[in-house]
Formats: structure tokens, sequence, C-alpha cells
């Protein structure tokens, strides 16, 4: 099979644009969901017991060295070539939801949580049919730092950051267009439906996370497809693709794939310095180690949904840890089952194996890890740490709404030690990361493609950051700044 050229590829409609800010209003129903800005001050519940496991470590040990196997082939793909493949078959357009520009950021967010969507397609009429946009968990961290005044703007952009500010404090509803000019996480990338999927993998080799899916000719969306849906259908039918088959025997080792540069955060860090860090650097999930750099658990921007009530704000100045805590409490009460807070491979596990796991759980990257230290269970508890107070938010936005009293620190809340977390000593030190990423960029090279260097990517976000809108920093990791586009648009 030959693989098409670079230039080729160049030739293929794709689109790389920025947000197109809309102006037609659209009216939009309000949900019983309250405002962040007003319920980030309400009086915090007493925080969930901690569950106990139902199944044993080695049973949770088992299933996580053996992951479920491929799936079933689809027939309709037996024996094709994937350059005839195109990407609109891995779509289905039930699985788009859309928002407009004037919707409100609360019945945005609202649309994002209940529909179980992991991205938003952006419009500016509803009768459209062309997506200028996204709106995700990222985006919802990001305001969410907004709201509590966690990011700070310099001078340049301080007019725009205190105009926001203001709306929020006359009690004016802050507009998604408004929001989204805090900055643009994600690169918005189209492609026609009968791009084969040689162009998909290409693309997601680079670093990007999901492409939009339109009809030939035109910007009508017929649904979007992520670098997960596309591991998983190269998994399930890998017979189908001998150069990819090939490689899945081999180790995560010899194959070269994955990052020994890792960003983590200490589990006795408040969680908002985790998500300010998240924010900062682009991540999507963050690793969380003990003081002997094992890993503990896992952040994700997914799980800031557990912010976005009044009763969970003290959240934010409680530990990464007891936060682990609570999403592992809150799946076993939402799902039914307990749930594993560390996936990991170690350099030895094989490509079919990591690649297993990644399906099995929906994760969009595994730590890779080696032996544990003995130490684990000596990580600092959280009364051992100090229980600071919610600080206010700056000047500029101390004059956000506060309808309800400032909450108060947890004094009361119950210690949560790393060793406590179920299957939390089954992990192991911190020696890299594998992504969805890495593992579509080897497949891309292995058929002859010439992807972007998603590492390059990676480093061009953060030396960007160094003139942008926003400030952050953390005591533990490097200060950056978060990546703001067409801000003036």
């Amino acid at each position: 099979m030959q693989a098409p050229s670079s230039e080729d590829l160049r030739s293929t409609p794709l689109r790389n644009s920025s947000t197109r800010l809309g102006h037609t209003p659209s009216p939009v129903q309000n949900h019983h969901r309250q405002s962040f800005t007003e319920s980030l001050r309400g009086h915090p519940p007493s925080p969930r017991a901690t569950r106990q496991p139902s199944l044993s470590q080695p049973q949770l040990q088992e299933l996580l060295n053996n992951p479920p196997t491929a799936g079933t082939a689809d027939p309709t793909f037996s024996d094709r070539d994937w350059q005839t493949i195109g990407v609109g078959e891995l779509c289905h357009s039930a699985d788009v939801r859309w928002v407009e520009f004037d919707a409100s950021i609360e019945d945005a967010t609202n649309i994002l949580i209940n529909s179980g969507a992991h991205v938003l397609l952006v419009r500016h009429r509803k009768d459209e049919r062309a997506a200028h946009a996204t709106y995700d968990y990222r985006d919802l961290t990001q305001y969410l730092l907004f709201a509590t005044g966690q990011l700070h703007p310099d001078e340049e952009h301080l007019p725009i950051f205190t105009s926001l500010a203001k709306k929020a404090q006359a009690g004016h509803t802050i507009p998604l267009r408004d929001a989204k000019s805090l900055g643009n996480k994600e690169p918005f990338m189209t492609l026609p439906a009968t791009a084969n999927l040689m162009h998909a993998i290409e693309v997601f080799g680079g670093g990007v996370h999901r492409i939009v899916i339109v009809e030939e000719g035109t910007d009508n969306v017929v649904g979007i497809l992520s670098q997960l849906r596309l591991v998983k259908f190269l998994w399930e039918n890998g017979r189908n693709f001998p150069i990819i088959d090939a490689l899945y025997s081999q180790t995560i080792k010899d194959l070269g794939i994955g990052s020994q540069v890792t960003i983590s955060v200490n589990g006795d860090k408040p969680l908002k310095e985790a998500l300010k860090l998240m924010n900062n650097e682009g991540l999507t999930s963050l690793a969380v180690v003990d003081n002997q750099s094992n890993v503990v658990g896992n952040i994700s921007n997914v799980d800031v949904k557990l912010l976005t009530k009044s009763s969970s704000a003290p959240l934010l100045d409680n530990t990464c840890i007891h936060f682990i805590s609570v999403i592992l409490s809150t799946r076993g009460l939402n799902d039914g089952k307990d749930s594993f807070p560390v996936f990991h491979i170690n350099p030895y596990s094989t490509l079919a194996h990591t690649v297993a796991k990644l399906v099995a759980t929906k994760a969009h990257r595994l730590w890779i890890t080696d032996s544990p230290s003995p130490s684990i269970s000596a990580m600092p508890t959280t009364n051992q740490l100090s229980q600071p107070s919610v600080p206010h938010p700056p000047t500029h936005l101390s004059s956000l709404p506060q309808s309800n009293p400032p909450f108060h620190p947890l004094s009361s809340t119950p210690s949560v030690s790393a060793s406590a977390l179920p299957g939390a000593n089954m992990a192991g030190r911190l020696a890299g990361v594998v992504s969805l990423t890495d593992i579509l960029n080897l497949f891309a090279r292995a058929s002859g493609l010439h992807p972007t260097d998603p590492d390059e990517r990676r480093r061009q976000r953060r030396r960007s950051s160094s003139s942008s809108m926003m400030r952050g920093s953390l005591d533990s990791a490097r200060s950056s700044s978060v990546d703001v586009r067409d801000l003036k648009r």
C-alpha cells in the first residue's frame, strides 16, 4: 500500500480556524443549576464517606494486567484498504451536541454535563449546521478558575478581563462567546467525510484530540471523530491493517513511544493548584503522586463537573488526594461499581496491552511506572496539613456576585491518605506517560506519513503562553501562562 505524499495531504481541505464570534441572539431555556459565580459562595455539606472496594487488590491487579481483548471486527470493513475507508463512516450524527454562542455559560455547562458528551459544537443560530468553535471540559476548567479568582491578567489584557468581571458583578448573564474569550484551548479542525483514515491518523498523530467531520464541499457537520474512537476502531479491526497489527506485539520500550518528561502534582497540594497546572500546560489529565513520586491517582478535566455546585466549592482548597476520593465515591454512587484510581503500565508492557487498557478504560493516557516505593503509605493526610481559608478573588474580581455568605474551610474533613485508596499500592514510581497521541503518531510514522511532532506542539504551546493573558504558577512546578487566542476578535 502506497501512502499519500505530504503534498497530497496538504491539498486536502483541512481547516484550522479560530473561534468566530456570533452576534445573533438565540433564546436558551434556563435550567436549575446555579451560576458559577453565585454557586461558589455557598455552605458545604458534610463530605462523602470513603467507599470500600468490592474487589480485592489481587482481583483488581488481575483485571488491570489482563484488560479485555479486542472486540469483534466489523465485517463492513473486512479486507478493505484503509485508503478506501472514509472518516465519515466512523461517525454518527446522533453523537453531535450543539450550543449557541449566545447561550449562557451555565446553560452550556448543563448541556455538556447532562448530555454525557465530551464536547459541544458552537454555532451562531439553532438552524445552523456549521460549527465555529467547541466547548469542552478544558473550557469549563478555565472559566471555573476565572470565576474563583485564580487567573490574573497582565496589564495589556486587564481591560477585557475587568469588563467580564463587571458583567458578573452586575448580575448579567455571561454568554458563551465571552467565556470563550478567556482562551481557546483546543484547535478547531475539520475534514470532509470522504477523507480517508490516513488523513485522520496524520492529524491526530500531531496532537489534535478531535476532528469535526463535514459534508464534502460544505461546512455542514455530520459527526465528530475523536482520537479514542479511531484507536478503538483500529484495535478492533487490526487484522485489516497489517502495518499496524505488526506493532502490537512489541513493547513500549522497544517502540520508543511515550514521554519520560512528565508533569505531576503532589497529592497534598490544594486542588486549585492542580487545576491551574492543567490549564497552564494544556493538559487533559494530571498524575497525582506522593512524596516518593509514586502514582496514587489521576485528575482529569472531566472531573471538574464535580465542582460546579456550591457544596463542592471547598474542594478547591482541600487536597488533591481528597478530591480523588470524592471522584471514586461519586463514580461508585453513579455507576453502581467501584473505581480504580490509577491506570498504569510499565516499560515492558506490549502495545497490545497498552491499547487494550486505553480502550477498556476510555482513558486518554496511561502512566508508565516502575516498582513502587515501600514508603507509599507515608504520604501526608489532610489532617496533617494546614487548612487555608478560601481566598477572595483579587481586587479586580472582588466584586463578583456573593449572593450567599462566603463559605468556610472544611476544618473537620476526615483524613484521606494515599494508602487508603483502593489499589493505590499497585502502581509505582512515575517514570513516564503514553497517550493516544503517542500511539497515533506511531501508527502514522509506520504508515509512511509525516505527522507534526506532538512534543514540539507542546513546547510551542508553552512558549506562546509566556505572552498570554492569564498568569498562574505552582510552588512545585514551572510557572507558565494560559494560551489565549484571538482575544480581540
